[in-house]
């Protein structure tokens, strides 16, 4: 089974950018999706980001235009997640999901967006 270990999360003010990366135990070319969650109180959890092994990129009608996600051009076990235009309600914990064919999850990262 994967493991999954995400990193860059932090407080940033509105309007401004924060990227996260997400390493796996393993290449993820033998992995069949990687993606991005978020989960703030109160609500459930969504679908950011995700990017198949073919390539296929699906972004959460909240995020597209703003947020992107990718493959690291050096390693083969990174994704990841490009976010611009922060705003308040991008404030949430966001957790690096992989799935092949079970879901595996990361531990999750605060991302706290301020005004």
């Amino acid at each position: 089974q994967v493991q999954l270990v995400e990193s860059g999360g932090g407080l940033v003010q509105a309007g401004g950018s924060l990227r996260l990366s997400c390493a796996a135990s393993r290449n993820i070319f033998t992995i069949n999706s990687m993606a991005w969650y978020r989960q703030a109180p109160g609500h459930q959890r969504e679908l950011v980001a995700l990017i198949a092994r073919e390539g296929d990129i699906k972004y959460g009608d909240s995020v597209k235009g703003r947020f992107t996600i990718s493959r690291d051009s050096g390693s083969k076990n990174t994704i990841h997640l490009q976010m611009t235009a922060l705003k308040e309600e991008d404030t949430a914990t966001y957790i690096c999901n992989a799935r092949s064919p079970y879901d595996t999850w990361g531990q999750g990262i605060q991302v706290t967006v301020s005004s």
